[in-house]
């Protein structure tokens, strides 16, 4: 009985170490990763967007048929935020985030805002999938996938997936 109970013990605490060690590493992504990257697209901060990616990027707009490299990617933002025409915001939600100490793996779906809270508001989705990694203690985002999906990403999908920090649903 007492065997039982110890192993029963050991796998509780095992569960709660990977439970927590989970929620840590979440937290420190989204710290690292999520917090910049919605401020750079909100200051139109290109250097602070570079800095959040890996120099192996990989980019891929699934509906442009256009992969890239970092410096191209990057590039193509530092062009695009150059006028400050309009404001936007940009927000995430997800349904899958798995990670360990050295890598995540994190899908969703992303709302891009352009003008809000104005008459001209204008809102795009689309789906998500990122590949991150740890480097030297600094989450990366090394891999870069996004897609409408044939347009079919929308306002009721982004809204079934998760919270950014409903850290419980992974």
């Amino acid at each position: 009985m007492k065997t039982i109970n110890i192993l029963l013990l050991v796998c509780f605490l095992a569960t709660f170490h990977s439970f927590s060690q989970n929620e840590t590493n979440l937290k420190e992504i989204d710290n690292q990763i999520w917090l910049p990257f919605t401020k750079a697209f909100e200051t139109f901060d290109y250097s602070l967007f570079a800095s959040i990616h890996s120099i192996d990027l990989v980019r891929i707009n699934a509906d442009n048929n256009q992969i890239q490299n970092k410096i191209s990617y990057i590039n193509n933002y530092k062009e695009r935020w150059k006028f400050k025409e309009r404001e936007q915001t940009i927000t995430f939600r997800f349904f899958e985030r798995l990670n360990n100490e050295n890598t995540a793996s994190e899908r969703g779906i992303y709302k891009l805002t352009i003008n809000p809270e104005t008459d001209q508001e204008q809102s795009y989705y689309g789906q998500f999938h990122v590949i991150l990694r740890n480097e030297s203690g600094q989450w990366k985002i090394m891999v870069d996938y996004d897609s409408s999906e044939n347009k079919t990403i929308d306002a009721s999908r982004f809204n079934q997936a998760f919270a950014i920090d409903d850290y419980t649903k992974y």
